[in-house]
């Protein structure tokens, strides 16, 4: 068992009454490796002023983790299979939408990995796709996740 531990941290504004709901969301997240982001709401959730532009939201992060967990399994089991990866590059994105009871959800996340291989062996498409359908298996992200996760890697 691994445990993960982060601090998430936030303080009302001194001119800001807090009961009024006009008070910014943003704060700060401080990861055990001595990494600190500035976090807040999505600008889409909660408009600006009270939401920071310049800061991750939660949504963005949960996008994030799932393509970087399903990136480094992939990376994981190329190398395993002789592959040689020169660069992997996802241009990842999540749909936020209300479930059947009305409650917002990440509905969806679909992940775009385009890779670049190089050497003598360059898996073919087949090989392409299990390697992604391996990682997606592995990925202890996606595992946790009730929504639906969709790969589609970009062929050269």
């Amino acid at each position: 068992m691994h445990k993960y531990e982060t601090r998430v941290s936030w303080a009302r504004g001194a001119n800001e009454k807090f009961t009024d709901n006009r008070y910014s969301r943003a704060h700060e997240w401080a990861f055990d490796c001595g990494l600190t982001l500035r976090a807040s709401s999505s600008p889409s959730v909660v408009p600006l002023p009270l939401s920071v532009t310049d800061a991750v939201d939660p949504e963005e992060a949960l996008v994030a983790s799932t393509s970087s967990c399903h990136m480094l399994y992939f990376l994981f089991f190329a190398a395993k299979r002789g592959f040689v990866v020169e660069h992997y590059d996802d241009q990842a994105f999540g749909v936020l939408e209300k479930n059947q009871s009305g409650k917002m959800f990440m509905s969806r996340i679909t992940l775009r990995p385009h890779v670049a291989f190089s050497g003598d062996k360059v898996p073919s498409a087949d090989e392409l796709a299990s390697l992604h359908h391996a990682a997606h298996d592995e990925c202890f992200i996606a595992n946790s996740l009730k929504s639906e996760i969709v790969v589609e890697p970009v062929l050269e």
